[in-house]
């Protein structure tokens, strides 16, 4: 009897479940079906445009690849001109590898001044990739080490010799060279030292450290080694009476006789 009757309230509250979901349904049904709809049609759009995004990346990429290939080719103005456009609509990575192109391009033609201008903007660019801006900085640099004081090499490329930085063996030599070149003998060989020191220090710039440092050195022994100049010769003291006797050379006849 008791097995019945909690069989009875069970089908009861069933019942009674299914009429409270049969309301709800009724009521809000058509608002499930709308978010349910506007759920798939977001996932669909959000797929559609990443499509899209990776088939313009995939162009934009052959499209640099190409521009690559053209300047190797001696099409200089065929590249230009892809990169360009890659410049004013390609996506932001490959926009900014266009970039850096093209300030190459100016560096190679000679424009030195345009080149490291390009650089410096490239370099100041918001939201650019760090490892690109950086680069971009070491460039103008570079291209600046003939013009610029040493301070203002330091000022370019002090946050780029910090540790962490992969550019900063690179920086930390042209920085060496920068000293070197104002004169700042121990600043110099106090960072081609830094390099040489550094296990991480690629090969070829730890090769051209220590090249340098001999250089150095040899100039250091070669001004130790030069004799001083002698004093020049005092004039001879003055006869008595205050005045130096001269003797006046004597007079020859035209026969070459002296008189």
């Amino acid at each position: 009897m008791t097995d019945q009757r909690d069989a009875l309230a069970r089908e009861i509250d069933e019942e009674l479940r299914r009429e409270q979901l049969l309301k709800l349904w009724e009521k809000y049904g058509i608002h499930v079906i709308a978010v349910v709809v506007l759920l798939i049609a977001g996932i669909a759009g959000y797929k559609y445009l990443e499509s899209r995004r990776l088939q313009a990346a995939e162009a934009t990429g052959a499209s640099f690849t190409t521009a690559v290939r053209e300047t190797a080719q001696g099409k200089g103005a065929e590249a230009q001109k892809a990169l360009e456009t890659i410049v004013s609509g390609g996506p932001a990575g490959y926009a900014a590898l266009a970039r850096l192109r093209l300030a190459a391009a100016e560096r190679d033609a000679g424009h030195t001044a345009q080149a490291a201008a390009a650089y410096e903007a490239i370099a100041g660019q918001k939201g650019l990739d760090p490892l690109l801006a950086d680069y971009a900085q070491l460039q103008a640099a570079t291209l600046q080490l003939d013009t610029a004081s040493f301070t203002e090499m330091q000022n370019r490329l002090n946050g780029l010799i910090v540790e962490g930085n992969p550019w900063r063996f690179s920086a930390r030599e042209l920085l060496a060279l920068a000293a070197q070149k104002a004169g700042r003998t121990e600043e110099a060989r106090t960072q081609f030292q830094r390099l040489l020191s550094d296990r991480e220090t690629p090969p070829g710039i730890s090769e051209r450290a220590r090249v340098m440092l001999a250089m150095l050195t040899e100039a250091e022994i070669g001004k130790a080694s030069v004799p001083s100049s002698p004093a020049p010769a005092e004039p001879p003291a003055p006869a008595a009476g205050g005045k130096a006797k001269t003797e006046a050379p004597a007079a020859k006849s035209p026969g070459g006789k002296s008189k």
